[in-house]
This record gives C-alpha cells, sequence and structure tokens, in this order.
C-alpha cells in the first residue's frame, strides 16, 4: 500500500503545483528532437586515412560539415583538420566526461517544445548536433543573434549547434585561464558555461527564430521592451525553469532587481531619454556587462533595460489575459507602455 501511496503523493502534489503556476497543459504532446552526435563522430575519424573520415562524414551531416569545415574552424583541408584535431582533442575528451549520455538535457529540451507546440503548433521543431567546435580565441568565435547577442550556439538550416565546449562548468581551467578572460568571455560569463544553462541558450535561439529582435540600433525604450518580450515568451517555453537560468542573472541580483524595480525605473525616467539612440545610454542599460554603471556595482545586474522590459511586458500581458503569445509578442511598443501602466513601487 505504502508502495502505491507515495508516487501517488508525488504526482498530486506536481499536478497540484503546476495548477498553482497556472500552466497549460501539455501532456498529450508528443515531442521526440533528432538528435545527433557530430562531436563523437568527429572526433572518431582515423586521422591516418582524414580524406576518407571526411567523406563518411559529409554522407551523415552533409549540410553541418561544410558549415563546420570552412566557417566554424576554418580548416577545409587535410592539414588544418588535423590540427583541429590535435588541438581539440583534450577539450573533447573534458567534455565526454560531462556528457557522454546526453539523454537528460535532450529530455529537457523536448519537454521545453513540448511548450513550444502548445503556443505555435505549426513550429517546426529543428535537429539537435552537439559539437565541439571551437577555436576559442576571441568573443566572435562565438555565434551572435539578431540583436548582436553572443551566444554558446547556433542555429543553421532545420538545426541547432549545442557547442559543448561551452558547457563544461565555471571552473573549467580554459575558462579561468587570463587570455580567455580577457579575449573570448569574462568571468560574469563564463560562470554560466555549465550544463544547467544548455537549456536557455538553445531555447533563446528558438525565440529568435519564431520571432526576431529587430530593435538593434532603435530608441532604449524600443530595446527594453522588445528584448523584454524575448524573455516573456523564453519563460512561457520554460515555465518551470529558474529565472536565474533564463536571465542569466545570480540569486542576489535578481533579489536586488526584485527589491529595487521601482527604483531603477524612476531613475531611468528622470535621467535618461526613453526615446535616445545615444549610444551611452544604450550601453548603460542594454546587452552583457558584469553591472549597471549607474547602480550598485556590488549587486546590480548588467543588462537591466531588458529586465525591466521583461516586467513591463508582463504587466501588460497581465492586463491583456485574452491576448495570445503571438499577439503580445506583435503588439507595438507604444502599445505596451501605454496598456501596461508600469509603476513599481
Amino acid at each position: 500500500m505504502k508502495k502505491i501511496f507515495a508516487p501517488f503523493l508525488v504526482s498530486f502534489l506536481l499536478i497540484a503545483c503546476n495548477n498553482d503556476k497556472n500552466l497549460p497543459d501539455i501532456s498529450g504532446i508528443k515531442v521526440e528532437l533528432a538528435m545527433q552526435r557530430f562531436d563523437e563522430d568527429f572526433f572518431a575519424i582515423d586521422t591516418s586515412h582524414v580524406d576518407k573520415s571526411i567523406n563518411t562524414l559529409n554522407v551523415k551531416y552533409p549540410t553541418l560539415l561544410p558549415l563546420f569545415l570552412q566557417t566554424i574552424i576554418g580548416a577545409p583541408d587535410t592539414t588544418g583538420i588535423k590540427d583541429f584535431y590535435s588541438r581539440y582533442k583534450p577539450v573533447f575528451d573534458s567534455t565526454q566526461k560531462l556528457y557522454s549520455d546526453f539523454s537528460p538535457v535532450k529530455k529537457q529540451i523536448e519537454q521545453a517544445f513540448k511548450y513550444v507546440k502548445y503556443y505555435f503548433p505549426s513550429y517546426a521543431v529543428p535537429a539537435y548536433i552537439t559539437t565541439v567546435s571551437g577555436p576559442m580565441n576571441s568573443r566572435q568565435d562565438m555565434a551572435r543573434m539578431g540583436n548582436g547577442e553572443y551566444t554558446p550556439d547556433f542555429m543553421g538550416p532545420g538545426f541547432i549547434g549545442i557547442s559543448l565546449q561551452f558547457y563544461l562548468g565555471k571552473d573549467f581551467s580554459l575558462y579561468n585561464h587570463e587570455y580567455f578572460i580577457t579575449n573570448v568571455a569574462p568571468l560574469y560569463l563564463s560562470r554560466r558555461f555549465a550544463r544547467e544553462y544548455i537549456i536557455a541558450d538553445v531555447m533563446k535561439l528558438v525565440v529568435e527564430d519564431i520571432f526576431p529582435d529587430k530593435s538593434k540600433g532603435r530608441p532604449l525604450i524600443e530595446q527594453m521592451i522588445e528584448r523584454g518580450k524575448q524573455w516573456w515568451l523564453l519563460d512561457k517555453f520554460l515555465p518551470e525553469a529558474a529565472d536565474s537560468i533564463k536571465t542569466g542573472y545570480t540569486q542576489q541580483q535578481l533579489a536586488w532587481c526584485e527589491a529595487n524595480e521601482g527604483l531603477m525605473w524612476s531613475y531611468i525616467k528622470k535621467n535618461e531619454d526613453l526615446y535616445s539612440v545615444n549610444p551611452s545610454a544604450l550601453q548603460t542599460y542594454i546587452g552583457e556587462s558584469p553591472f549597471t554603471p549607474v547602480f550598485s556595482q556590488e549587486l546590480s545586474p548588467g543588462n537591466i533595460g531588458q529586465w525591466i522590459g521583461w516586467q513591463i511586458v508582463k504587466k501588460f500581458a497581465a492586463n491583456n489575459p485574452a491576448m495570445k503569445p503571438e499577439d503580445i509578442m506583435q503588439s507595438p511598443v507604444k502599445k505596451i507602455l501605454e496598456e501596461a501602466k508600469y509603476k513599481p513601487k
């Protein structure tokens, strides 16, 4: 009797918790990701017969392989391939210690896509391909999304590439090397190079694919709200993920934002032109940085404009409960700002 009761209680508590969060019922949605391990296949090549091995890889990865050789590693010939192999084989070996079994991450992504399909049934689920794709010499070696932000992963025709060399844990020796910190990712970024951030990084690419952020170069308030929309939709796809995972903020930074929301909004309205395209103002509030210069350097996160924009969009959505996510994402900034009636304390 006890053995039957325990799982029943767990199931009941999970259902009750989901109901408290007002989550949609995705139990009838089936998602099975197509997942390929390019990283394992590439580092299994016979380096004594590179040409033959590459031809075999090309049959299995006709779209990715040319991109990988020419654009990602810049090594289309045998010598370049051997050089990349020898330099990055130790990195691959490190990824295998963590990701030889990728099924737990795969299940996370499948769960997220159930929410995607709930809200956007016609969206075609991309395949996922794991890579160790280097080089890791500069920030430009990471992919970029439409809004200009760098991301560890990349989207190709019909697939998303997951670059496992950027998910080895914040204490991985290479991430703490002075050259890497200076040229690739400072510590406030590389602390997110860990397994728990894979799901948010790949789903940010999905959000960008469905509703590209075209606000780059636009006025401050427009960038704040348009980028806020991105996190709002990400929240719909990952409703059970921690806000720290979705935003990249620490728990301490999140707590500071929540405690100082009214102060931040009042300061920005008083000291900035919300419709300014001044690069200095945009740089202060938009995009990755270790903190926001006009606020606490010890407690505030960077990219505070997107966080405030997220709160504005959430308020707008709460005031318009009948609107579908697609309608909210397509709503003009002016409408959102006026109808949100955003007045945090």
